[in-house]
């Protein structure tokens, strides 16, 4: 199920929300944490720290976020690993995927989405446990009457991606 945190190749990038850490396993992308995120990895896990990307995919990870925030990308191709969640969670990771840039959604159309429509608070739960930040749109879902919610990297951020994505409410 998880991989060891010492065994992922990892590399720091910067945006302009603060510096992410990513992190892959030879399956693919696992992890997207900004510094202060709650949930993310201590940088203790982390054997050592690289701050530019030696690897061919989080170059390439590094580059699409550089673009998404350019506005030049609007979905990521990366290959990603979602061992590190339970089949529930992987489920509702997948669900956010499919939620296109500037699309908004609710927990329980999530939760609909994924055919576990009395699951709403399990959909909060998982989607508050994201791994992958702005690879897997968490910033994306909101309340079931649209207002903002919990983002695990702030609720500033979320504000920010979704502006970045031409909601002007937020």
């Amino acid at each position: 199920m998880a991989h060891a945190f010492a065994d992922w190749l990892h590399c720091r990038t910067d945006t302009p929300l603060g510096p992410l850490t990513l992190a892959r396993t030879p399956s693919g992308l696992c992890g997207a944490w900004f510094d202060d995120q709650r949930d993310a990895p201590a940088a203790a896990c982390f054997l050592s720290d690289q701050h530019r990307p030696q690897d061919e995919l989080l170059r390439t990870a590094s580059e699409q976020l550089r673009a998404y925030f350019m506005g030049q990308l609007r979905h990521f191709d990366l290959p990603l690993d979602l061992e590190a969640g339970t089949a529930f969670q992987q489920s509702v990771w997948r669900g956010m995927q499919q939620l296109a840039w500037g699309q908004l959604g609710t927990y329980a159309a999530l939760a609909q989405r994924i055919n576990r429509p009395r699951a709403v608070r399990a959909v909060g739960g998982a989607v508050g446990r994201n791994p992958l930040s702005i690879v897997l749109p968490c910033h994306r879902v909101l309340g079931s009457t649209g207002q903002l919610t919990g983002y695990s990297g702030g609720l500033w951020r979320k504000q920010a991606l979704l502006r970045l994505e031409g909601h002007s409410l937020f």
